[in-house]
């Protein structure tokens, strides 16, 4: 499986809604809301003019996304880490992680939000991906945990 990453433009907004659409619906349908799905085409163009996104292709087939935000110097916050179904559990996110890792050299903390009933997502970020949670919190009708990973800085 070859996988690639490339940096979004806005020409990606409807590709990224697409992800989008695929990775979160599950979620849009749990929670009654879900900020990553059913977004507009021209929605997520603004989002991309806010904050880096990138796109994982397998097989020149786009299947995951990641979204980044510096929050302060070498603080950054991974506003979506998302994969379509059928390619989940095959390390594409992982290597999404990865690649921003890599892309923001110097980055102090990585920060992220999950839902805390979601142990898959939970099991990825701690077991896999090195993650602690810090603290959770309603978000709305939500109840989500707030991950951080410190750098070797």
């Amino acid at each position: 499986m070859n996988i690639e990453i490339k940096t979004a433009t806005t020409e990606d907004a409807k590709i990224l809604v697409d992800i989008y659409n695929k990775a979160f619906y599950d979620d849009y349908v749990k929670y009654g809301e879900c900020p990553g799905y059913g977004k507009s085409v021209s929605d997520m163009i603004k989002s991309i003019n806010e904050s880096p996104k990138y796109i994982a292709y397998v097989d020149s087939n786009p299947v995951g996304a990641i979204s980044v935000l510096q929050k302060q110097e070498g603080i950054y916050y991974i506003g979506s880490l998302c994969v379509i179904p059928e390619y989940q559990r095959k390390g594409i996110g992982h290597k999404l992680l990865e690649f921003i890792k890599d892309q923001y050299k110097g980055w102090k903390k990585i920060e992220l939000i999950t839902p805390a009933d979601k142990e898959k997502n939970i099991n990825f970020y701690t077991k896999k991906c090195g993650f602690n949670i810090d603290y959770e919190e309603m978000d709305k009708s939500v109840r989500v945990y707030h991950f951080s990973l410190k750098g070797e800085t």
